[in-house]
């Protein structure tokens, strides 16, 4: 256990799914003396202890170091998902400006750096099984969000061999949902016009079954959970993150009351494809191919190390996400903005 009473952390992304989480819990912390937010908008939400700035990753001209001047920690959470028809976009906030801010960590002497890494990142791996954090981060290279993941993986490989002296926590998180965040999700995977209650149990009598989509999902709250002990405990490396029971077909059909209709993979494939390609469909078909590849993962690590436990199961996390989508759950925040349609 590391002393870190007293300490100010610093969040990038802290609007959104995850960085609401995160600073909440921070916010609440006696350990924790001040939080800095940084986000692209400034939110409508003035959580306890808390300060704001406003930093876009992909401007070269943020000086980032001195916002984490003096911190403690700074947990990156920043990530733009679109637009996916633009990859050089994504690239540069997400890649570029990762590196941005582990390179302003060390010239900023902050001590620790917590990254948000993913399920994503890993290499395609058994679904009958889980793998624990020795299993290959190359991920699946046509997916943009695997690829970046991937790339600040061997990024933070580079980082830790020049600066030993800060310790630098990967998490790999499964799928993150919370009521909350069902709006954005929506809007991120779905499509600003696909009706959030539509997810109602009485308008699916039947549910796809595809061959490999079998994912593991995770409250929110959960992750950021295991985020806030990373800042306080003397551990490094990467630790999984997911709650049982794995999601698929199967669970989805108990949950919906619907019968699982088995459907090919280049059949599902094909149909994401088409709405992508006249961008009816946000999420495109090259992330649907790493899904249906990603491995199972084993959380045994950040149970004995961190002391972690996920509060909610998996089937509680859908359960409540399902709810948020059919009432246009939202928050305070501009990526976490409520609204059914539109």
């Amino acid at each position: 256990m590391s002393s870190t009473a007293g300490s100010r952390i610093v969040i990038t992304g802290a609007t959104g799914n995850v960085g609401t989480s995160v600073v909440r819990l921070l916010a609440e912390d006696p350990q924790v003396e001040s939080v800095r937010g940084l986000a692209r908008r400034l939110p409508d939400w003035s959580p306890p202890k808390t300060e704001w700035s406003t930093v876009d990753l992909a401007d070269e001209g943020t000086d980032l170091a001195e916002e984490f001047a003096g911190a403690s920690a700074v947990i990156h959470l920043a990530w733009a998902f679109q637009p996916t028809h633009d990859p050089a976009k994504t690239w540069r906030t997400n890649v570029l400006g990762s590196i941005r801010v582990f390179e302003a960590v060390a010239a900023a002497g902050v001590p620790v750096l917590v990254h948000a890494s993913s399920v994503g990142a890993y290499s395609p791996g058994p679904k009958d099984r889980p793998v624990d954090e020795s299993w290959p981060t190359h991920g699946w290279p046509d997916a943009a969000y695997c690829r970046e993941k991937a790339y600040l993986e061997r990024a933070l490989d580079a980082f830790e061999g020049e600066h030993p002296g800060v310790r630098v926590v990967r998490m790999r998180p499964a799928f993150l949902f919370k009521r909350e965040a069902a709006s954005e999700q929506r809007r991120i995977f779905g499509g600003r016009f696909l009706p959030g209650p539509l997810a109602r149990p009485d308008l699916l009598p039947f549910l796809p079954d595809i061959p490999g989509l079998r994912v593991q999902a995770l409250h929110t709250d959960d992750a950021a959970e295991a985020y806030r002990l990373a800042v306080h405990r003397d551990v490094r490396g990467a630790f999984n993150l997911a709650a049982d029971p794995p999601v698929d077909a199967e669970l989805l059909g108990e949950m919906f009351g619907a019968r699982p209709v088995r459907l090919s993979r280049t059949a599902a494939r094909s149909a994401i494809a088409a709405a992508w390609g006249v961008r009816l469909l946000p999420a495109s078909p090259h992330l649907f191919d790493a899904v249906l590849r990603l491995p199972l993962m084993d959380s045994t690590r950040a149970r004995t190390e961190l002391g972690w436990e996920p509060r909610r199961t998996a089937t509680e996390t859908i359960e409540e996400f399902l709810q948020g989508l059919r009432q246009g759950a939202g928050a305070d925040t501009v990526p976490l903005r409520g609204r059914k349609v539109g």
